[in-house]
């Protein structure tokens, strides 16, 4: 055994780096990613609030657009229901035979 712990001994000073430099390094590398797994978690908790807050921001833009494009929808609807109501008071006969036609061929259509 002696002879084992000479030639690590001299092993060690031929190469200038000893056991308990080793136990250093490693040492010094668990406090490193113990720091480094810190300061992941506290970003991570930073960005968590930052997260929700633009997903927050985002539902309320989206739901400011369908809103918008429902009242679009609604106005659209409504000028069809003037302009046909207006078609009807010009022309009475002619929207009395084109509903008459419309429901003769839905009467088909649902028929088969």
């Amino acid at each position: 055994m002696a002879t084992t712990t000479r030639k690590s001994r001299k092993t060690e000073g031929k190469m200038g780096v000893s056991t308990r430099d080793i136990e250093s390094d490693i040492q010094q590398l668990r406090t490193d990613v113990a720091q480094l797994m810190d300061h992941l978690k506290a970003m991570g908790e930073q960005s968590g609030p930052a997260a929700r807050k633009a997903a927050g921001d985002g539902l309320d833009q989206l739901r400011a657009q369908s809103e918008a494009a429902m009242e679009n929808v609604r106005n659209s609807a409504e000028e069809l229901g003037q302009g046909v109501s207006q078609m009807i008071r010009e022309r009475p006969v002619s929207s009395l035979v084109l509903a008459g036609g419309l429901g003769f061929l839905l009467a088909l259509a649902t028929r088969r």
